[in-house]
């Protein structure tokens, strides 16, 4: 995958096209969300990423996690993508993150993703929204 195609493809994630984002990750894919928080851990496996992620943030956030990319390199077939998310919890927090993913291609899907965030931020969302 080159940058135009990256960018395109998480493009998808700031339109609020997430379906469209996952059509492109790896059923078995590897993903690490780093941090001490109520969303970290590593997932072995597409469906348990957003049963452990997207999925407790849509109980939390009403309009999604509102991400834009920033930045994007490439080099072989690594990319790193940084994200930012200006989002707003259900209870009117304001959850502006900041996200830097690491992810490794193969024949143009994601397989593999190490994930960084302001861990604190993410457990101060969902103390003050617990699901």
């Amino acid at each position: 995958m080159d940058k135009k195609e990256v960018t395109a493809l998480f493009a998808h994630l700031e339109h609020g096209d997430g379906e469209k984002f996952f059509e492109h990750v790896a059923d078995d894919v590897d993903w690490t969300v780093e941090g001490t928080h109520p969303l970290a851990g590593r997932y072995n496996s597409k469906k348990d990423f957003l049963a452990g992620t997207f999925d407790k943030l849509a109980k939390v956030l009403p309009e999604g996690a509102q991400l834009a990319t920033r930045n994007v390199l490439v080099d072989g077939d690594w990319a790193i993508v940084e994200l930012r998310s200006r989002a707003t919890a259900r209870n009117g927090m304001r959850f502006d993150n900041h996200y830097c993913w690491l992810c490794r291609f193969a024949d143009g899907r994601i397989v593999e993703v190490r994930a960084y965030l302001d861990s604190w931020l993410v457990g101060e969302l969902f103390r003050e929204n617990p699901i």
